[in-house]
């Protein structure tokens, strides 16, 4: 038995959902004639309360695509320095854009409206980038699926009203903020212009994620999609898999937050561990002390057929998913005792 908390990512299609997609009516979704398609882009805008929504093969393009319908090439972009988009996407901010990060020293990849207030470059000042976008992630990856203060979040809605700068959020992982907060997604769509939300994590897609948005951001987002070879044709079998998700395995998620919050409590019980993050939905991230090096804990974990995320300096993720068992999650907890 291999157990592996890499990530979300690593979750398969559940039977049901394979039912679905190999049941799914198709077309050319190039030409917007894909049923399935357009049914789950729907259904996501409605979730949200949005005008449109599109459908993205990668998180990452979903992202990179807001940024640029977001801005111009030399404009300045406010994020976390835990941020995804600039740690975790190839530089494409600077790529396709053209824009730079303005990364703001917050708390677990969270930070404040007041930062972003003091972030802001003059407009008048030609000689410092013009700052048109504010963006947040939402859990924080790096944070270790910390949750945003969704009062924090209306507060920052309001900085970028009033300094006319948009506001995206990368929601990879907000599907697992929904059900650990008790928010919505109308909730969500309120406060931001665009969204981006993940279906291949939790979920348990196989691929996609979703941008939804407000018309005024939307109206380009296929032509941006199309010059980044986002364009797909029968995609509605990936489609029917979100569908399946979100009307079967969207509340589910609940559970992989439980699992992750044992863990968490376990490891901080361990003599050989320095900090658990504090854990608040499915990813749990630790660092080590002296014990053991960091080498020598991944091969004990190898051992064990335990596959975790070294993320350097000591620290360690675990990341529990759908295809985590309860014979997997005793097993892991038993491993991590006797160590």
């Amino acid at each position: 038995m291999i157990i592996d908390l890499r990530s979300d990512t690593v979750t398969k299609p559940t039977k049901g959902m394979l039912d679905s997609m190999m049941s799914a009516e198709v077309g050319d979704d190039v030409y917007k004639e894909d049923p399935s398609i357009n049914a789950l882009e729907v259904k996501i805008a409605k979730m949200f309360g949005k005008d449109q929504a599109l459908f993205f093969p990668t998180g990452t393009m979903a992202n990179q695509a807001a940024i640029k319908l977001h801005t111009q090439p030399g404009d300045q972009v406010i994020c976390d320095k835990y941020a995804h988009i600039f740690n975790y996407e190839g530089g494409g901010a600077s790529f396709n854009s053209g824009v730079s990060c303005k990364l703001l020293d917050g708390n677990r990849g969270m930070f404040t409206a007041e930062q972003v207030v003091e972030a802001i470059n003059p407009p008048d000042f030609y000689h410092s980038p013009l700052t048109t976008l504010v963006e947040i992630e939402n859990t924080t990856n790096k944070g270790g699926g910390a949750c945003w203060d969704f009062e924090e979040i209306k507060k920052i809605r309001k900085v970028c009203d009033e300094k006319n700068l948009g506001f995206h959020l990368d929601g990879a992982r907000l599907w697992n903020v929904l059900i650990a907060k008790n928010e919505t997604a109308l909730d969500y769509g309120k406060q931001f212009d665009t969204i981006s939300v993940c279906l291949s994590k939790g979920l348990g897609c196989p691929v996609g994620s979703v941008l939804v948005g407000d018309a005024k951001f939307m109206e380009k987002a296929i032509r941006i999609r199309k010059i980044f070879g986002g364009g797909m044709r029968q995609a509605g079998f990936l489609a029917a898999a979100g569908i399946y998700a979100l009307d079967n395995q969207l509340e589910r998620l609940e559970e992989d937050n439980k699992k992750a919050k044992q863990l968490g409590d376990l490891l901080a019980q361990q003599d050989y561990i320095k900090k658990v993050e504090p854990v608040e939905t499915n990813i749990v991230i630790f660092e080590l002390n002296n014990k053991f090096s960091q080498t020598e804990f991944n091969d004990k974990m190898k051992l064990n057929n335990i596959r975790l995320s070294d993320m350097g300096q000591g620290k360690q993720r675990v990341v529990t998913h759908h295809d985590y068992t309860d014979v997997m999650h005793s097993r892991f907890c038993e491993v991590l005792i006797k160590l």
